[in-house]
């Protein structure tokens, strides 16, 4: 795994071969990131990394200066992975949790900036978490949130779909929190 830029950039940690993730490609995660670099400034954002895999997003989020990360994953060697590298990287504004992201969502009481979810592909549920995420009090006024997904997701007739991006066989549906306010 490589943090592509920001004040982690450019260091890389070896992912155990044991690994239940599909890890956003390099090449669709620069991508993601130059949209998102000129959509926001991630200093002093909060965000939230769901199913998060590596933790290659939420690195990420934190080394281009986000305030806090919350990333929340269910499988013991990828949380443990996590958990190793923000050690190594002296990360304490990570906050990692193992456990099940359909439960998390409901229980949560913090609300971010950007939220971002890439679920496995083949999630029995994996079509309901956009209208979860968005219909939680999770994000922000004129929060964004994306999911990773592949092309048999079509998201755009959701209330906030703001854009997709198509990155090989990455694709990014971007949605802006319509709510005008949070409880």
């Amino acid at each position: 795994m490589r943090i592509i830029s920001g004040k982690y950039g450019k260091r890389r940690f070896d992912v155990p071969s044991n690994i239940k993730a599909r890890p956003t490609t390099d090449f669709a995660r620069e991508n993601l990131f130059n949209v998102l670099n000129n959509l926001i400034d991630f200093s002093g954002l909060t965000a939230l990394d769901l199913f998060a895999g590596t933790g290659a997003i939420s690195f990420e989020l934190l080394s281009r200066e986000c305030t806090k990360v919350v990333c929340v994953e269910n499988y013991p060697v990828q949380y443990n992975f996590i958990r190793k590298v923000m050690q190594q990287l002296h990360a304490d504004n990570l906050v990692p949790i193992k456990g099940d992201v359909f439960k998390f969502i409901p229980a949560c009481k913090e609300n971010f900036d950007l939220i971002f979810a890439d679920p496995p592909y083949d999630l029995p549920k994996f079509g309901t978490i956009p209208e979860l995420v968005l219909n939680s009090e999770l994000l922000k006024p004129e929060g964004i949130f994306i999911i990773e997904h592949s092309k048999s997701y079509d998201f755009s007739t959701l209330p906030g779909f703001d854009q997709k991006r198509t990155y090989g066989s990455v694709n990014f549906s971007f949605f802006r929190n319509i709510h005008k306010t949070v409880k």
